[in-house]
């Protein structure tokens, strides 16, 4: 006690520095500005997310519906925002946010929150690698043979059928090339490019768990172009090289993997001589040049 009053002690941890971070991003106000809030909200949807984040760097992993049992005897005010409390973090005001970042776009939503990482932190975007890895999931994940709807609050049917249209697809959960050596689990898919200056991301997808790298490599990379409009150079593994994907990224410089499923490339493994590799910069690498049309 101290002048009558009771002294609350409340944690922090790791979580002040990664709250820092946050703030520094300006994530909460830019998810705010892109989501719009409403002025009976408690907690905005930059908050939501904020909150997501730290709990999801919290080292715990809970049901959504004990959510905000992780912030209770946290500095909640301190880490996320004036007013919010733990209790303010209920399943419901989760749901209701993943849902607008749902209809808004989830790419849509990294790539605008990335660049202003990036610019802040003059991250160097010259050299760019994209891969895709899977995460399995536990359950059975059952497709529902049905139209996705969603209600839509309007008496103009042509309104709502365009506000369907412009919603993004639901992804598949389900059995697909496993790069985690779980074939019999369900997945899904997820597409990052990255920057070279310190493996930031800066481009985010999610995807079905049966999708072929090789079907969407150069449309993700397109994609990502046509938003960030960056003179760099795209690294991708042999996913990339297909006659329809090459055909496709003329206009950019890229780097990839010849397969050796074409003939040409496992011939030149097999037949090239020691003596005509060249030393080159790379100390402990040796290189021989050939070209093909």
């Amino acid at each position: 006690m101290r002048n009558g009053e009771e002294i609350q002690v409340q944690t922090l941890n790791h979580l002040g520095i990664i709250a820092g971070i946050i703030d520094e991003i300006g994530l909460v106000e830019e998810i705010n500005q892109l989501l719009g809030t409403h002025p009976k909200e408690i907690v905005s949807p930059g908050h939501v997310v904020k909150a997501m984040i730290l709990n999801g760097l919290g080292f715990v992993a809970a049901p959504l519906y004990l959510f905000n049992q992780f912030f209770e005897g946290k500095a909640t005010e301190h880490l996320i925002g004036k007013g919010v409390q733990a209790k303010h973090l209920n399943d419901d005001r989760l749901g209701r946010v993943l849902d607008q970042l749902y209809v808004f776009g989830l790419t849509r939503l990294f790539v605008n929150i990335a660049h202003k990482a990036a610019v802040k932190w003059g991250i160097k975007t010259n050299s760019l690698h994209l891969d895709s890895s899977s995460f399995h999931v536990d359950g059975e994940y059952a497709r529902e043979e049905r139209e996705w709807t969603v209600e839509v609050k309007t008496a103009n049917l042509t309104a709502e059928a365009e506000f369907k249209a412009l919603l993004p697809k639901p992804i598949e959960i389900t059995q697909g090339y496993s790069r985690d050596h779980r074939p019999d689990l369900k997945q899904f898919i997820i597409d990052l490019i990255c920057t070279n200056d310190g493996d930031v991301p800066l481009y985010l997808r999610v995807a079905d768990g049966n999708e072929a790298d090789k079907a969407v490599f150069a449309e993700l990379i397109r994609d990502f172009q046509s938003t960030w409009n960056l003179d760099a150079l795209f690294i991708a593994d042999s996913a990339l090289f297909s006659e329809n994907n090459l055909q496709a990224l003329t206009s950019l410089k890229w780097i990839t993997r010849v397969p050796l499923t074409i003939a040409q490339a496992q011939r030149l493994v097999n037949e090239l001589s020691s003596e005509e590799f060249a030393n080159c910069n790379l100390k402990g690498y040796r290189i021989a040049e050939r070209e093909s049309n």
